[in-house]
């Protein structure tokens, strides 16, 4: 089949008066490495056919489609016994922007097969039989005929890439409002338990995550640490306790979530930039002067 080969480029001889060539082969031969300016599609008609390409090995049942990039490297490997349409069309005459793109989004090729493309599958093998069939009719206009069912393959090819990108994207806008929601919720069981013994374990347990990746999560969407969030919830609590004037510090402390007088001190420092007992002189001496 591969009648001129330098190297390991390959010059395709396309049928007289087109740019292109197809195969219905039935050859017991592999073809060694070699490379080529048009496109190759492959579809086994009977038995499986082996392609290698790009480092990565395809094995094709009868009605897979591969697509092979131009001017990638690649071998074939045939069975005993079997049949496969290979088919090389010439893009260097269609001047599609969307060609290029499409090459570059399947680059160096990509296997269309039931399971792995069940939208788009049928449609492609049955134009794949439409070429073949086409071809060997000769018919007038058969050229242009062949030509709109191959941009419709990589139409369908190119389409159905993007919509399984846009799947992806949406799934993951999907699972970060899952996050958000969830890290919603434990803000508002924080907001009504903050003066219980609440520890990021536990918390991370609510939600059905790892500590290492609610964590992560929540800081993403709060933009604070959970224990900030929780001291900030604590520390507010307690200024509205020290105002009211009815609990001492101790009790301050403990109505508030802190385990010691020690730690609450520390913190409630380390958030207003004062002690309890100076945040509470000073706003008994704001009141005096109202």
């Amino acid at each position: 089949m591969i009648e001129n080969l330098s190297g390991l480029h390959e010059t395709v001889n396309y049928r007289q008066n087109t740019q292109m060539r197809l195969y219905n082969n039935d050859e017991a031969e592999n073809y060694p490495p070699h490379w080529h300016t048009p496109f190759e599609l492959i579809m086994p008609t009977e038995n499986t056919y082996r392609v290698v390409c790009g480092g990565k090995e395809f094995l094709l049942n009868e009605g897979d489609v591969i697509l092979i990039c131009p001017g990638i490297v690649h071998e074939l490997y045939a069975p005993p016994k079997g049949t496969r349409i290979i088919f090389q069309p010439e893009i260097t005459s269609l001047a599609f922007r969307d060609i290029d793109v499409i090459a570059q989004v399947i680059s160096p090729a990509v296997l269309i097969t039931n399971e792995s493309h069940p939208e788009i599958h049928g449609p492609i093998r049955e134009q794949m039989l439409a070429i073949r069939d086409e071809y060997m009719s000769g018919m007038l206009y058969m050229e242009s005929s062949i030509y709109s069912r191959f941009l419709d393959i990589l139409v369908r090819v190119g389409r159905d890439y993007s919509e399984n990108a846009q799947r992806a994207i949406d799934a993951t806008a999907n699972k970060q409002k899952e996050y958000v929601d969830k890290i919603t919720a434990i803000c508002n069981y924080i907001n009504e338990h903050y003066s219980e013994d609440l520890t990021l374990e536990t918390a991370a347990e609510k939600v059905g995550f790892s500590k290492y990746h609610f964590t992560r999560l929540f800081k993403q969407v709060t933009n604070v640490s959970f224990y900030k969030y929780l001291s900030q919830k604590r520390i507010a609590h307690a200024k509205e306790l020290l105002i009211s004037g009815n609990y001492s510090i101790m009790e301050v402390a403990y109505l508030s979530g802190f385990s010691s007088h020690g730690s609450f001190t520390r913190m409630f420092r380390q958030v207003t930039g004062v002690s309890p007992n100076e945040f509470r002189k000073m706003y008994d001496g704001w009141k005096m002067m109202q």
